[in-house]
């Protein structure tokens, strides 16, 4: 992949977004950020990224209910559900409704960061075997 990661965090909870962002882009990611799930649609509708980071609880429009337009418009952007209030029936919606991964807060930024990268890689891998389809 060519140039640097682009990663939105869509979180309301301002001060581990922040701290989140920081230890990202000191990772060589380039980090946008949305305080709830309208606002991490209406941006990218005018943004490219490469990973959505997505909270599960937000004020107005929940992360499955993001996750849910996020499939529709773009099938292919990985969506890692990272949430502080995660249980099975969470879990079993957010992986049915096409996370690519599910993590529990707090979570090691080791972890984070390779989940990052791996959907990184498994997106770029499917948008090339979709651009060989006849």
């Amino acid at each position: 992949m060519a140039g640097k990661m682009r990663v939105l965090i869509a979180d309301d909870e301002e001060r581990f977004v922040q701290s989140l962002a920081k230890v990202l882009r000191n990772r060589d990611m380039e980090v946008l950020t949305a305080p709830d799930g309208a606002s991490a649609l209406e941006l990218l509708s005018r943004s490219e990224c490469d990973v959505v980071v997505l909270d599960l609880r937000m004020p107005g429009m929940d992360g499955l209910s993001v996750l849910a337009e996020l499939r529709k418009s773009r099938p292919l952007l990985p969506v890692i559900v990272l949430s502080g209030h995660l249980d099975v029936e969470s879990c079993r919606l957010a992986c049915g409704g096409g996370a690519a991964e599910v993590l529990m807060k707090p979570c090691p930024i080791d972890t984070l960061a390779t989940a990052i990268e791996n959907a990184c890689e498994r997106k770029a891998i499917a948008e090339e075997m979709a651009s060989r389809r006849p």
